[in-house]
């Protein structure tokens, strides 16, 4: 297993070629969205596992830890997370054609509800950070981060600048720190040897910097106040979406807009309190979260997937299909371009039935 961590994380593009180009075929496979569709929604399930547990090798690449850093989570959340969303249509699929249309929703709410669990063990064990695509992916600072969300642990900005000197940004500054390095390395050379051996055994002895410890959600609660408790409920309310959606669609049916509605209006409510918290007001004495990069871009997704609602029933049973199938009877003569537009909306059709309802979060 240590020789295939090793190879994937050292073809890492290659890797995700393959995977992007067998995904991708998994589309074209002849009953994909027919009647009896469980052998190819199974290889479509094989193949996103085997993908999750690439791109898990790949996130947990070591690295040397820094001072301050957090311990990682020695559970694989991510990997978890990832490997119920790929088993999850594979589920409703098998539970659609042996228990039928009505009971398919209690199997796909266990697997929501352990989803959710999931996610909230990863929320509170990560410190209460954003979850990154629904916690497939790890939210860590990444040296590509802006300043000020260098030295960032669970949420709250810490001390701490730049992270490079401001005198090593001109060539003077270069040049000192290069004769200075010099210095220090000629400086060891002409150490003797005993000496040298000295210093690595007391380096060796010297205790590990310790880690900071994770915030609880007290922490949060008395360091931010108000906008912790905003925080929180805005990111449980995201966790939580997906599962209130399924449970009112099998009370109500998957045709009832109260389901749509409610969704939509959680969706609405867990994004406005995170988008109040993380803005500062010029002259406010209240403590707003720093976001950092990958956090921003989180609530630019969350707000895109606003539009799967168009998608999702009864407003594409009322709305979307009938534009979708006027715009392929309009484009059906066209050579090409019409066969292209048909099975274009056989996809969407039929991914419509599968992936829009668990998708948001």
């Amino acid at each position: 297993m240590e020789a295939y961590k090793r190879w994937v994380r050292s073809n890492k593009d290659y890797v995700h070629s393959l995977e992007s180009l067998a995904n991708g075929l998994t589309w074209l496979l002849p009953e994909r969205f027919s009647a009896s569709e469980i052998g190819p929604e199974a290889v479509t399930t094989i193949l996103g596992i085997i993908t999750a547990i690439n791109e898990h090798i790949i996130d947990t690449t070591p690295i040397q830890k820094g001072i301050g850093s957090l311990e990682p989570n020695p559970f694989p959340y991510s990997l978890c997370i990832s490997a119920l969303k790929d088993l999850e249509t594979l589920v409703e699929v098998v539970a659609q054609q042996y228990c039928g249309d009505d009971k398919k929703w209690n199997f796909i709410a266990i697997t929501e509800a352990t989803k959710v669990l999931v996610r909230l063990a990863l929320f509170r064990n990560s410190g209460f950070k954003m979850l990154l695509h629904g916690g497939e992916t790890l939210n860590v600072e990444k040296p590509s981060d802006n300043s000020s969300s260098q030295h960032r642990v669970g949420g709250f900005p810490g001390p701490g600048g730049n992270h490079v000197p401001g005198y090593l940004r001109n060539p003077e500054g270069r040049a000192l720190s290069a004769l200075n390095r010099f210095g220090e390395n000629a400086r060891m050379i002409s150490q003797p040897s005993w000496l040298q051996r000295i210093q690595q055994q007391q380096s060796i002895m010297e205790p590990p910097t310790p880690a900071v410890e994770r915030p609880t959600l007290s922490t949060v609660l008395s360091e931010k106040g108000v906008n912790g408790a905003l925080f929180v409920m805005g990111e449980v309310l995201c966790i939580t979406r997906p599962l209130i959606y399924v449970l009112f669609i099998r009370k109500y049916g998957i045709r009832s807009w109260i389901p749509w509605f409610l969704s939509l209006g959680v969706d609405f409510m867990g994004f406005s309190f995170l988008s109040l918290v993380t803005k500062s007001r010029h002259g406010g004495q209240e403590k707003y979260f720093a976001l950092s990069v990958s956090e921003k871009d989180e609530l630019k997704r969350r707000k895109l997937l606003w539009a799967l609602y168009l998608m999702r029933d009864p407003f594409f049973s009322k709305y979307t299909r009938q534009r979708l199938e006027r715009t392929g009877k309009m484009l059906e003569p066209v050579p090409v371009i019409g066969f292209l537009t048909e099975k274009l909306v056989e996809l969407v059709i039929g991914a419509q039935t599968r992936y829009t309802y668990m998708s948001g979060s």
